[in-house]
């Protein structure tokens, strides 16, 4: 929460000040930004930030923006300051609601600068280092062992014959999804393969998805549930975009589904259909679909050793909503169609969104082991019972 804090007590000052800039009182000001935090998953860290706020501040409004830009640059790249820019355009939506739209010029600017300036950072994602690259080997090892764990893998979860598709990866096809699609069977949800061939992330696919996930919510009279991994992901994001009445919600496995036209990949294939100078204009038009936060749930699988995609392209802002969800897994990119982990994460993901209960990073008992965030917890409750007992000596 340290880096976090560092951030949001700038930002909540920079916001404040801007309702200060235009008339409203600190008080109030305060109110308003506050407000803008109902869903963010920090809220009540932020509201605490915010209530130590007593300072009229607008006077500094360009520094207070300088410095806010200046943290979110020393940070790093981060798909949360989405959430950022959201919130600066609702405070400027409030303030100039119901009034001419010129006397708000200078306060649109900051807004717009803002958000022109965190777009600038969120385009310094670094490619893969060589390191991940070399690592991705060890998928063949992934793909070799899952034959023998997954008679071992918890088949605690009711599917309840619940419809789920299931998007490949690029270059794979429907067997790269062979051992998600039979272990989610297993548990009783309705999978549904792709049937396309090999996904070559190309946009003249998106017809023919469109027309099976049509039939599949027709079929079952109730709303499809969409998994895909890596360039399925970037598919299953564009029908959730497009199609939300049709999609419950959405879980993508290290797929890059946001700035993907300024990703560093050493997936050269790939580079070259984004960039490709013959389909430039077809392929950002397909691509900027990406960008808008869908409005179901979203649940995205990531590895931080990721040798192909930068991992951080493969969160989505889990500050945006409440029911929008990233949880690191431990793998190579290549292994993770056959990766425990990714089962069980996915398994559990799928009932937990559709029963309307609280999402969990992970199940219960032995599997937490599985999973770095059990351990990251478990090495900052080990410094801080560290610290307070070399304090008590």
């Amino acid at each position: 929460m340290e880096e976090t804090q560092i951030l949001y007590r700038i930002f909540t000052r920079f916001a404040t000040a801007l309702g200060v800039l235009n008339g409203l009182s600190l008080k109030d000001s305060k109110k308003l930004t506050s407000v803008q935090f109902k869903e963010h998953s920090l809220v009540d860290d932020v509201k605490a930030l915010i209530k130590k706020i007593d300072n009229d501040e607008h006077d500094k409004i360009e520094q207070l923006l300088d410095e806010t830009i200046l943290v979110c640059d020393e940070l790093g790249p981060n798909r949360d300051y989405i959430t950022l820019v959201k919130i600066m355009q609702n405070i400027g939506d409030s303030i100039s609601e119901g009034h001419d739209q010129n006397e708000y010029k200078y306060t649109n600017s900051l807004i717009e600068r803002f958000e022109k300036e965190i777009s600038l950072v969120n385009k310094k994602i670094p490619s893969p280092p060589l390191f991940n690259m070399v690592m991705e080997s060890r998928s063949l090892l992934e793909w070799s062992s899952i034959y023998c764990l997954y008679p071992f893998i918890p088949k605690r979860i009711k599917g309840n014959g619940k419809p789920v598709l299931l998007i490949p990866p690029y270059l794979g096809d429907d067997n790269s999804t062979s051992f998600v699609r039979k272990y989610l069977t297993s548990l009783g949800f309705k999978t549904y393969k792709w049937e396309l061939g090999f996904n070559m992330v190309k946009s003249h696919y998106i017809p023919r998805l469109e027309e099976k996930l049509a039939d599949i919510y027709q079929q079952h009279q109730e709303k499809v549930s969409i998994v895909g991994w890596s360039g399925g992901g970037i598919f299953a994001k564009i029908m959730a975009n497009r199609h939300p009445n049709q999609v419950e919600q959405i879980l993508t496995i290290g797929s890059p589904i946001w700035g993907v036209m300024d990703m560093k990949t050493p997936v050269y294939g790939l580079m070259e259909f984004f960039r490709g100078k013959s389909l430039k204009e077809r392929n950002e038009r397909f691509l900027a679909e990406l960008e808008p936060i869908p409005k179901v749930p979203v649940t995205c699988i990531y590895t931080k050793t990721d040798g192909l995609v930068p991992w951080k392209h493969c969160l989505e802002a889990a500050t945006f909503r409440k029911d929008i969800k990233n949880i690191e897994v431990y793998g190579s990119h290549s292994g993770m169609g056959a990766n425990a982990s990714v089962l069980l994460v996915t398994a559990n993901m799928l009932s937990a969104n559709i029963q309307g209960k609280k999402i969990r990073d992970v199940g219960s008992n032995l599997e937490r082991y599985l999973y770095p965030n059990f351990w990251n917890k478990a090495r900052k409750a080990f410094k801080t019972k560290k610290t307070i007992t070399q304090s008590v000596k």
